[in-house]
């Protein structure tokens, strides 16, 4: 460890946990000087490093930045303890258990001056990474519709949340940014299929500014993974399949009128049909790379904690939406 590495810490080892703390341990500038579980470590990831007990404990460690892999519903208490104790933190998705909950954290952590991300990993993946420059290029106009498909069967871990906080997280956070719009209206219908007391399906239709629609199916009772995010606009279709980091472009062909039956109609017709060759690094490993340039005060790309309160407060709106049958607003 030279002098200069960044003293982290990580707190929560299950599944995600592990998959941060390889992370931790693989990028430049960076040590990971401590772990804690209060559940022990089981995927013996912790090393030569003592597993503290809490996050306290953690704390006394010393630590320039904390990564928080614990359950939502402790993201509150373990949050403030380390802005109160000065540490920069990435939390991952959702930031917190409720709305209020998570607008405090962004609130603590800019009074603190500290910097505080949420991990939103999807955003990092390569496919969306490459069709947001395309987005910002112009490359498709003026922007119509997105829909994203996240299917699945059930994923085998603890689930504290439904598939709205838990999946379709990931949808509104890389919509809203993948486009640059804001969520303005949400609907929609949720259904308990699997006898959980969390929704196990959801299919919402919003509004984000400038008149953007947007339509997300989510659930984890399909047999097999589906991972899409389409974009519609003036110039054609993005689709990024965020399972494989593929990005291809359906473009509108020019239309040529053959006989007189086409004639009559002046909608888009099909045109070529591009898939882009994109580098596919990690995505976690660049969500972490970006955190630490960003508490290293350096030009990065990380989700704030104002953006992922965001994504809570749509959730809810999605989960209320569904119970009173009514289009929500997102002040």
């Amino acid at each position: 460890m030279s002098m200069a590495d960044l003293r982290a810490g990580l707190i929560g080892l299950g599944m995600m946990g592990r998959h941060h703390a390889r992370n931790l341990r693989a990028i430049d500038g960076v040590q990971l000087v401590g772990v804690a579980d209060a559940m022990g470590d089981p995927h013996g990831v912790a090393g030569d490093l003592e597993i503290k007990k809490s996050i306290d404990e953690l704390i006394q460690v010393g630590l320039d930045y904390c990564v928080v892999a614990a359950p939502t519903v402790y993201h509150d208490e373990i949050g403030t303890k380390l802005a109160e104790a000065g540490v920069h933190a990435l939390i991952e998705k959702p930031l917190a258990k409720d709305t209020a909950s998570a607008k405090g954290l962004a609130e603590l952590f800019k009074a603190k001056g500290l910097v505080g991300a949420v991990g939103h990993i999807e955003r990092y993946n390569p496919a969306l990474q490459n069709l947001r420059k395309r987005l910002e290029a112009g490359e498709l106009g003026d922007l119509y519709q997105v829909a994203t498909r996240r299917q699945g069967p059930f994923p085998n871990r603890i689930a504290d949340v439904g598939v709205i906080k838990d999946l379709g997280s990931h949808d509104i956070d890389l919509t809203a940014w993948v486009t640059q719009r804001d969520y303005e209206l949400v609907a929609a219908r949720s259904m308990f299929k699997s006898g959980r007391q969390y929704e196990d399906m959801v299919s919402a239709t919003c509004q984000l500014s400038g008149g953007l629609m947007s339509n997300h199916l989510v659930n984890w009772l399909t047999p097999t993974k589906e991972r899409l995010c389409i974009v519609t606009g003036e110039k054609g279709m993005f689709v990024a399949d965020t399972l494989t980091a593929d990005l291809t472009f359906y473009g509108n062909g020019l239309q040529v009128d053959t006989w007189d039956g086409l004639a009559q109609f002046r909608g888009v017709s099909e045109g070529d049909v591009t898939r882009f060759a994109i580098a596919k690094p990690e995505p976690l490993r660049t969500e972490h790379e970006n955190f630490r340039d960003a508490v290293l005060g350096k030009d990065a790309d990380i989700v704030t904690l104002e953006q992922g309160a965001r994504v809570v407060q749509v959730c809810e709106a999605m989960i209320e939406s569904s119970k009173t049958n009514e289009f929500i607003k997102i002040s």
